[in-house]
C-alpha cells in the first residue's frame, strides 16, 4: 500500500533524524513504529481483558483467603523484623 503524507518540516526532519539513528530508511522506521502502536494497542486490550476477568471472579472469599496468606507470606519471609504489611497500616496503604 502507497500513502502520501504532507509533514510539516519539522516533524518530516525528526523523522528522518530517528530513522537515521537506527541505520533505518524512513519507510522502514516508520513501518516498525506503526506495528510497533498496533502491538502495543493489542497487548493493552489482553491485559485489560484479564483485569476484568480477575474483578468478575465470583469467588471472593478465596481471593480474600489467597490475599491473607500473600501477606503473611510476604511478612514472614523477610530479612528485616519490620512488617511489609503492619496491620495498622491496613486499609489506609493497602
Amino acid at each position: 500500500m502507497t500513502l502520501t503524507l504532507d509533514l510539516p518540516p519539522n516533524l518530516e526532519s525528526s523523522l528522518f533524524q530517528a530513522a537515521n539513528q537506527q541505520s533505518l530508511t524512513v519507510e522502514e522506521f516508520v513501518i516498525q513504529m506503526l506495528t510497533s502502536a498496533f502491538m502495543q494497542k493489542e497487548r493493552q486490550k489482553k491485559a485489560v481483558s484479564l483485569l476484568e476477568s480477575w474483578l468478575n471472579d465470583a469467588d471472593i472469599e478465596e481471593q480474600k483467603t489467597t490475599g491473607a496468606y500473600l501477606i503473611e507470606a510476604l511478612d514472614q519471609d523477610r530479612l528485616s523484623d519490620r512488617l511489609l504489611f503492619p496491620d495498622a497500616m491496613k486499609g489506609k496503604s493497602w
